[in-house]
Formats: structure tokens, C-alpha cells, sequence
């Protein structure tokens, strides 16, 4: 799409820099609305009388006096905390109109004109009163105007996520801001121990006629409950268990022993009689060692073994003494035996005896169960009645200890709010309204932004703040001076599109640099012109270049008539014909194009003339990797225009990246209208890098050369494929060359 296609007649962008301008122009209009502004809300802010503000808090909470005992404590249900929605009717009792009504009264706010203001009215009020066109203020009465007072002075809320209720109070007498809260809370909490006073009278009352009742219940329900264990033989050996029920764990606890000495006197019997039944030597069973008969025939026989062992030693075997010995040793022994036998018959008529008694008590247990199961199903009847008895028991207790808590909380008086008071308010020391400082800073800046506002809005009605854009424009005769712009999107898109590549400059370290037109690359940085020499070449060629065929007017309309997107910039006067490609730059500019000029110059005259600062990066540091592509565009000092300077890299190392030169004019021709690229006194070869064949236009700027070198020159660029070459020149009279005004 063309610049022709982008743009009509309608199309109009809105100058912030003109804006900013046009403030910066009427600043003392501006400084001085803010003054003023500033000053009045200052003396006003001061005139009005200061109001003081204090503020306390009070914590809703569960509160009982310590009359009860522990066990009296754990048995009463907790009472419930309240809830945000008890929060909230706690806020509503204390901005209740009786309530204010009684602080109001206590502290005789009657007699304080601030909260009866209208009952001493000002003239114009009085007039309005006598004509009828106003209501008589005084037909309200007192209590109902400083009702009204009092609550547009007052503020109650609860503190955010909290129990905790803050009152507020502003007033004129600092003192009284702090009296107010502080009464509203002495008053809410004595209201509240008020009703838990009235509250607890009222259970008093109530409980003694129940309690008589209760008593008359408890006496009945434990007569019940005699009468019918007395009809149904039910008597308590203790707190639990019955007569019945003791003995039969008795008799199962007595069973039970018998049947384990019965089991351990057959286990005894058994092991005598298998012992005997073996022939083994019964000296290992316990019942037989442990008997005293046993143990004197054991010792008898052991004294006569004694004697044989000493005998045999001096007598034969044969000899009367040992065989007597022998024979009464046989003897003991039948006797151990015998002896043995009476111990097993012993056990065994032991477990006898324990069978037998085991039989008797097991047929005592059978009828024990049988009476047991009969006194279980007397006591259900039982057990209802006690039931029934301990219900009415324990709520006699209950309610015998509500009421000594009642009577004690209404003879002492001891009935605490629920609430507490946790901060008391303090007299203020400094008002709250008005802030002197912050309500004149607030003014100030108000009437800075509003007199701004005012001064842009007539630039932009006016239409001095509004640029249009069109293929056709006015001719203007030479640049105004303007203030610098600031760069804006066009630089941001090409930064986007081209980046410069560090790594080219070790990529072009060992070639050769390429062949290029000696004044286009060679870096002559070290040349200064002073100041007033440029001002007086600027001056001298705007002189020259009003009119003409070919003058920069002419050229301006040409490139813009012809939507000349890409022109490159042949100097061949040098640094003269330098200038007046600086000054077709401003022109074009001035007509609303958004214009952008590259310096590709040796000596740097347009970076001199139209940037800020000659040291300002530019096209070489852009080609060296040193700079990124958005801080290479600056802003032209004397008009719209852009420039990209000449740069502080070293030119040749610069050109070792030429074949990016292309690539950077085309990314500046997709966010500029024009592209200018002032080459100096380049040639063809040098061109070609620059733009390719056909796709930009050829400027011949000269000053002083002949007609046969501008032929030649010209001739030049048409055989190389250029078939747009203009002409540009810085005379009034100047040669006239054989291919007429445009060479093509």
C-alpha cells in the first residue's frame, strides 16, 4: 500500500508536543490558576472552624460473676457467643435514640448552640422563615433537632473480622469529643447489666414456685420406689447389687474353689497311685516326703543302712547280727509302703469330698439363678420408678442451684454486661477535619490539571494542536524552527525489523573491504566547522532556494506528489550540496511526512546540522554492532524530521557490514513516508549498496558544477538502471543541462 493509499484528506493526528507546547507557552496563565486555586482553598480550609474526633472501643463478650462452683459451672450449658448478626444489633442499641436521648440529657448537650443550631438562625434564614418560603426550624422540638445533631456527629461500627465495636464522636470542644464516647459506653454497659439484672428477678420468681412442686414430685417418686422393692423382696446389699445377686457370687466364687481343690486331690492321687503302680521310689512325691510318719521310718531306715555299712567292714555277711538287721530293714521298708498307701487313700477320699461338695453347690447356684432371673424381673418395674425419681432428683438440684445464683447475682447486685470497654477515648490534641496542608496541596493540583486541561482544549479547538495528513499541501517558503520531538513509533517498528548483529564483526575481521565510493565511508570526524560558519551556510542556502525549477520547494512537491518512498542523495558540490539535502529534508517534513535522513556522508554535515549532539550514535555504529537499531534515530533540532547520524565507529570496519545497508533502508522505508540517503560525492558502485536498481529515486544536489558534469553524472545513474535522476540546485541561475529538468 502507498503513502497516497494511507492517508486522505480526513486523516488527522493530535500533537502531544504541541500540546505540551502550548502549556509550557501559557505557563504563567497555568502557574498562576494553581496559585490562586491553591491560596483560596488555603484561606478557606483555615477560616473553618475545627472539629475534633475521638474514639472508643467496646469488645462484646460472654461475661458471669464467679458465684458458682466448679462443679455447678461444668454442669450449666455455655452460653452462646454472638454472631455477626448479634455484632450488628449490638452497633444498632447504640445508636438507639433512647440511649442518646439519656447521654444527651446527662451531659446537658441542650444547653450547646452546637447541637441546637437552629434555634439561633442566621438573617437569611429568618427571612425565608417570615416570607413563608422556608420551614420555622423551632416547630421541631429540642429533643428531635439535637437527636439529629447528636447522630451526624456520631459513627458506630464494628471493626472488620471482629467482636470489637469503635464509637466515634466528632465535636467542636475537643473535651466533649471525648466525653460523649466515653458516656455512650458507661450507658450501654449499665443498660445491658440492667436487663441481665431484670432478666435474673425474673428466674428467681419463676423458680420458687417450681422448685415447691419439684420437692412434692422427688418425695412421691422415692415413696414409689420403698414401697415397691419392700412388696417384690428386693433388698441392697450395697449401691448396686442386691441380696440375691451377693449371693450368687458368692456361691459361683465358692464353686469354683471347690472344683480346683477337687482337681488338685485327683491330680495328687493319680500321680501316688501311678508312682506305686511303677515301683518307682516315692521319695520324689511331695505328699509322701511331706508326711511325719514317712520321715521317721526314712530316718530309721536310714540309721539302720548306717549299721550295716559299718558291720560288714568287721563281720561276714552270714553273721547273725547283720541278717537281724537285714530283716528288720525289709520291715521299714513294708512299713514305707503300707504308709504310702494310707497317704493315697487319704487323696483320694479328699477328691471324694470335694466332688460331693461341688455337687451340693452347683444345685445351691441352679436355685440362686432361678430366684436371681425372678428378682430381675421385679426390678424393671423397679428401676423405672428410680429412674423417674433421679430425673426429678437432679432437676430439684439444678434448679435450687439456679436459684441461690439468681438470689445472690439480685441481693449483690452482681450481674456484669456482656461487653467490656478495651480502649477509653482521650482528648484529641489536633483536629481531624480541616487538614490545612493536604486540602491546599489537593486544590493546587486540581487547578494545575484544570487550567492544563483548559489551555489543551483550545489548542485542539482552535485546531493548532491537530496535524493533517494528505497528498496535497500547502507550499511553505522555507522550515520553522520548532522545538525537538521526541522520537516515536517509527523507530520502536525498525528496531523490531533490524537489529545489528555483533557477530558480523567477526565475520567480515579477514576480508577484504569492499570497493565503495571513497567519501562515503571514509571516517573524517576530525573535521569541525564552527558554529557560525554552519549558520551563515544554512542562512545563504535558504536564500538560494525559495524559488526555481529546481529548488527544494520544487523537489518537496515532487517527492511528495509522486509518493517517492526511497531517494538517495548525490552531492556533487560536496558539503554545499550536503545542506540543501538537509534543508529538502525539513521541507518534506514540514509538509506532514514523516521524514528520516541517513547520513552516509565522509565529513558529517548533516549530523552537524540537524543533531543535538555530533557524538550521538549513528549508521557506522549500527553497522559495527555497537548500538542498537532504536537509539541510532534521533529527533532534527530545527524541525519533524529524523536523522541517522553519522556515528563514532570507524568507518571501514563500519563498511565491512555494507550488505546490511539495503536492509536497514528498507526496514526505515516501511515506518517513514521518505527516506533520504545523503551519500556526498558517491558514485554508482557506492549507490548500489545502498538501493537496488529501479527501487529509488536519484537526487543530484549541486550548487556549483557545470553542466557537463551533471550530464555526465546523470548519464551515469540511467545506465546503471535508474531511470528517476532529479535534479537539485542551490542556484538562482543555474546550467541548464541537455536532459532538462529531470533526467529519466
Amino acid at each position: 500500500m502507498s503513502s497516497s493509499d494511507r492517508y486522505s484528506d480526513q486523516d488527522a493526528d493530535i500533537d502531544l508536543g504541541g500540546l505540551v507546547g502550548a502549556i509550557w507557552r501559557r505557563r504563567m496563565l497555568v502557574l498562576l490558576s494553581t496559585v490562586v486555586i491553591g491560596g483560596a482553598a488555603f484561606g478557606i480550609s483555615s477560616m473553618v472552624a475545627p472539629r475534633y474526633q475521638a474514639e472508643t472501643q467496646i469488645l462484646i463478650e460472654t461475661r458471669n460473676p464467679g458465684l458458682t462452683s466448679a462443679q455447678q459451672t461444668q454442669q450449666m450449658a455455655p452460653e452462646p457467643i454472638l454472631d455477626e448478626a448479634g455484632v450488628a444489633s449490638q452497633v444498632a442499641l447504640l445508636q438507639s435514640s433512647d440511649l442518646i436521648k439519656q447521654v444527651a440529657k446527662t451531659l446537658n448537650l441542650g444547653d450547646r448552640a452546637e447541637f441546637d443550631p437552629a434555634a439561633n438562625p442566621d438573617l437569611l434564614t429568618r427571612l425565608l422563615i417570615l416570607t413563608r418560603l422556608a420551614k420555622n426550624p423551632l416547630d421541631v422540638p429540642p429533643e428531635e433537632r439535637i437527636l439529629k445533631e447528636f447522630t451526624s456527629k456520631l459513627q458506630v461500627y464494628q471493626v472488620e473480622k471482629s467482636r470489637v465495636i469503635a464509637i466515634q464522636f466528632s465535636s467542636k470542644d475537643p473535651k466533649l469529643a471525648a466525653q460523649v464516647p466515653t458516656e455512650i459506653a458507661k450507658v450501654y454497659l449499665s443498660l445491658q447489666s440492667g436487663a441481665k439484672l431484670d432478666t435474673t428477678s425474673e428466674t428467681a420468681k419463676w423458680l420458687e414456685p417450681e422448685i415447691a412442686n419439684l420437692r412434692e414430685k422427688v418425695r412421691d417418686a422415692e415413696e414409689k420406689v420403698a414401697a415397691y422393692r419392700s412388696s417384690a423382696d428386693i433388698y441392697k446389699t450395697g449401691e448396686l447389687n442386691t441380696f440375691a445377686e451377693t449371693q450368687l457370687n458368692d456361691i459361683s466364687v465358692e464353686l469354683a474353689r471347690v472344683r480346683g481343690e477337687r482337681a488338685n486331690a485327683e491330680a495328687r492321687a493319680e500321680s501316688v497311685r501311678a508312682t506305686l503302680k511303677s515301683g518307682r521310689n516315692v521319695d520324689t512325691l511331695t505328699d509322701v516326703v511331706s508326711s511325719p510318719m514317712i520321715q521317721r521310718l526314712k530316718e530309721t531306715q536310714s540309721g539302720i543302712e548306717g549299721q550295716i555299712a559299718d558291720l560288714s567292714t568287721s563281720l561276714l555277711d552270714g553273721h547273725p547280727k547283720l541278717q537281724g538287721l537285714r530283716s528288720q530293714l525289709d520291715g521299714i521298708r513294708r512299713q514305707i509302703r503300707a504308709e504310702t498307701q494310707k497317704i493315697l487313700s487319704s487323696l483320694v477320699n479328699e477328691a471324694g469330698i470335694s466332688r460331693t461338695r461341688e455337687r451340693q453347690l452347683i444345685q445351691q447356684l441352679n436355685t440362686l439363678k432361678a430366684d436371681n432371673a425372678e428378682s430381675e424381673e421385679r426390678q424393671v418395674g423397679l428401676k423405672a420408678l428410680e429412674r423417674e425419681a433421679t430425673a426429678q432428683r437432679q432437676l430439684l438440684e439444678t434448679y435450687l442451684a439456679r436459684y441461690r445464683e439468681a438470689v445472690s447475682r439480685q441481693d449483690m447486685n452482681a450481674t456484669p454486661a456482656d461487653a467490656r470497654v478495651i480502649s477509653n477515648a482521650s482528648m484529641p490534641s489536633e483536629p481531624y477535619f480541616p487538614k490545612v496542608l493536604p486540602i491546599t496541596i489537593v486544590a493546587a493540583l486540581a487547578g494545575f490539571i484544570l487550567s492544563s486541561i483548559f489551555v489543551m482544549l483550545a489548542e485542539l479547538f482552535s485546531g493548532r494542536a491537530i496535524r493533517y495528513s494528505g497528498p496535497e499541501y500547502e507550499e511553505e517558503p522555507a522550515p520553522v524552527a520548532q522545538p525537538r520531538r521526541v522520537i516515536d513509533e517509527p523507530a520502536v517498528a525498525i528496531a523490531s525489523a533490524v537489529e545489528p548483529d555483533p557477530a558480523d564483526e567477526h565475520e567480515y575481521m579477514d576480508e577484504p573491504a569492499p570497493m565503495v565510493a571513497k567519501p562515503a565511508v571514509a571516517s573524517l570526524l576530525s573535521l569541525e566547522l564552527d558554529a557560525p560558519a554552519l549558520e551563515k551556510s544554512m542562512e545563504k542556502a535558504a536564500e538560494d532556494f525559495i524559488d526555481g525549477e529546481f529548488s527544494v520547494n520544487a523537489v518537496a512537491r515532487h517527492l511528495v506528489e509522486t509518493d517517492v518512498n526511497v531517494a538517495v542523495s548525490v552531492s556533487l558540490s560536496g558539503d554545499d550540496g550536503s545542506t540543501s539535502t538537509v534543508i529538502l529534508a525539513r521541507t518534506v517534513a514540514e509538509m506532514g511526512r514523516k521524514t528520516i535522513l541517513i547520513d552516509m556522508t565522509g565529513s558529517a554535515l548533516p549530523t552537524r546540522l540537524m543533531a543535538e549532539n555530533i557524538r550521538q550514535p549513528g549508521i557506522t555504529d549500527l553497522l559495527c554492532g555497537e548500538a542498537a537499531f532504536a537509539d541510532t534515530i534521533h529527533g532534527d533540532r530545527l524541525s519533524d524530521a529524523h536523522i541517522l547520524p553519522h556515528g563514532n565507529a570507524n568507518a571501514k570496519r563500519a563498511m565491512r557490514g555494507a550488505e546490511r545497508l539495503a536492509m536497514i533502508v528498507d526496514a526505515l522505508a516501511n515506518a517513514y513516508d521518505l527516506v533520504i540517503v545523503e551519500c556526498g560525492p558517491a558514485n554508482v558502485e557506492g549507490v548500489k549498496r545502498l538501493a537496488r536498481n529501479g527501487q529509488a529515486e536519484i537526487i543530484l544536489s549541486t550548487t556549483d558544477a557545470n553542466a557537463e558534469e551533471i550530464e555526465a553524472a546523470a548519464g551515469s545513474f540511467i545506465e546503471a538502471g535508474y531511470e528517476d535522476v532529479v535534479l537539485l540546485f542551490g542556484q538562482n541561475n543555474p546550467p541548464s543541462p541537455k536532459s532538462g529538468r529531470k533526467a529519466a
